[in-house]
């Protein structure tokens, strides 16, 4: 089994990790209600999507 000749370094270590983050997702305000909403998705609170009401309570 192969076992590293050096210790990694604490910047090294970090370097490698500036990627392993998590995203943040695309919230947009509804234009009818003005609740944050995810973009693209029927809005949870007002059940409207593009102006028009798709979910009705």
């Amino acid at each position: 089994m192969a076992v590293p000749f050096r210790r990694t370094s604490k910047t090294r270590k970090r370097k490698r990790r500036t990627h392993f983050k998590l995203a943040v997702p695309g919230m947009v305000r509804c234009p009818q209600c003005g609740e944050m909403k995810l973009s693209h998705r029927v809005c949870k609170e007002c059940g409207y999507y593009k102006g028009e009401e798709v979910v009705n309570d």
